[in-house]
This record gives structure tokens, sequence and C-alpha cells, in this order.
């Protein structure tokens, strides 16, 4: 069948052998089925080589879609339509997938007010994105003995972008650092679609401020350019000016 056929060559494009997946056809070699319907339609337990007869007849396959119940449950399909749908929805599933990407911030235990509210934008920056970030805080020298710095630093931080992000991953000792993760409360889809809106809105309102700007200038005449030359006053009436 034409079906078939398909299925034959998808297959070996993708370089495997169908019968990894389902079997179909021919290659179902139990002696009974519990055949079900194109439509969904439950036929019963019938001897494969009339499931075979049915399917033909119907220009259709014979797929095994349970093989391990007894007796394997078959359907009468397209499997060639069948394969092609299934393709498209994990392409479509893979597109909509995003991958989330850990940011890193490095910060010293001593640091100034100016320099934490710095790195603190970015770190919200980055939660707004819908990424995750690794806060590592850097000790040098005496400062290795004092961890209490840098946890309380962290917790502030935390604190901080409490309504962005939470604490995926607590405090902890990593050799000379100290490291925490965030993990952002919007996830990184969610994110891409308001920056997008927000893109959107911005264009639209700068286009609808264009558009008024033409409108006032189209509805103003300009100001007459030229002006009434005056007649200088002439102190003798004998002297033609």
């Amino acid at each position: 069948m034409a079906s078939a056929c398909r299925a034959e060559a998808f297959s070996s494009l993708v370089g495997g052998h169908i019968s990894t997946e389902l079997r179909i056809n021919d290659r179902i070699r139990v002696p009974e089925v519990r055949l079900v319907g194109p439509n969904g339609e439950t036929v019963g337990i019938v001897p494969t080589d009339q499931a075979l007869k049915l399917a033909q007849e119907a220009d259709l396959d014979l797929v095994e879609v349970a093989p391990t119940a007894r007796p394997p449950v078959c359907k009468l399909m397209d499997y060639g339509k069948f394969k092609y749908e299934n393709a498209q929805k994990a392409r479509e599933a893979r597109r909509n997938q995003t991958n989330v990407i850990i940011k890193e911030m490095k910060l010293r235990p001593k640091i100034d007010q100016h320099d934490y509210e710095t790195k603190k934008g970015h770190v919200v920056r980055f939660l707004k994105a819908g990424d995750k970030v690794k806060i590592t805080i850097m000790f040098r020298g005496r400062e290795q003995h004092r961890p209490e710095l840098g946890f309380r630093l962290l917790q502030k931080l935390a604190e901080d972008v409490d309504e962005l992000g939470f604490v995926e991953s607590s405090p902890k000792q990593d050799g000379r650092n100290m490291v925490m993760v965030l993990g952002p409360h919007k996830k990184k889809a969610e994110a891409k679609a308001e920056v997008k809106a927000a893109k959107e809105s911005r264009a639209a309102e700068r286009a609808a401020e264009a558009a008024e700007e033409r409108a006032e200038r189209t509805a103003t005449p300009p100001a007459a350019q030229k002006k009434e030359r005056r007649r200088s006053e002439n102190l003798d009436p004998d002297i033609d000016l």
C-alpha cells in the first residue's frame, strides 16, 4: 500500500528500522489481535490475517499500538500520516522549548553600596529576562575566616530581589568562594513574551505620536511668509521716492 511505502521511506530517511518503534502490517506475526477501527471504535479480537485484509480494503495500515497487551492491540490508520503528524508535533515542541541560561554575578564580601546597587541591577535584569543567576562571593586573605559576611550579603541580595526571584540553591561554601543560585519566578517563555509585548507597545505609541504630529502639520497651514511692504515716509512731497 502507498501509505506503507511512505512509512518505509521515512524509516530509511531517519536511518532506523521501523520495527524498533511500531510493528505494522505483515510484521505483526501474532495469530490474533484486538482490533481498533480508524475512528477509535472497538472491533474486537480478530485473527491477524483478517485484520490485515480489513486494512487493505480500507487502504490503511495495521499498526500494533500496544504490543504488550494480550492479545496485542492494533489499530487501522494511515501510518505515513501518523508519523508525519508526530514529527510536526515534536518539531513544534522543540520550537517552543526554551533553555534556561545561568548568568553569573561575582561580589566581594566588603562591597561598597554603589557597587552593590550596580550588581543588584544586573541581577534584576537577568531575573526579569527569565534567567537563573549564580551569585558568587569571592573571599581573599583573612576574609576566608569571616564566611558570615558573605552569607549576610547573599541573604540581603535575595531579600532585595524577592519579587523577581527565589533562592533555588542556598548559600554554600565552595573553596574560597560562597555560592548561591537564584531562580526567576517567571519562565523564560513568559519573560520573552512580556519583553516582546512591551516593545510592540512602545512602537505603537511612537507610531501614534508620529501620526498625530503629521495630522497637526496638515491641519495648520503655514504662516504667510510675505510681509506687507511699508511705504517710507516722504518728508518732501515734491520728491518722488
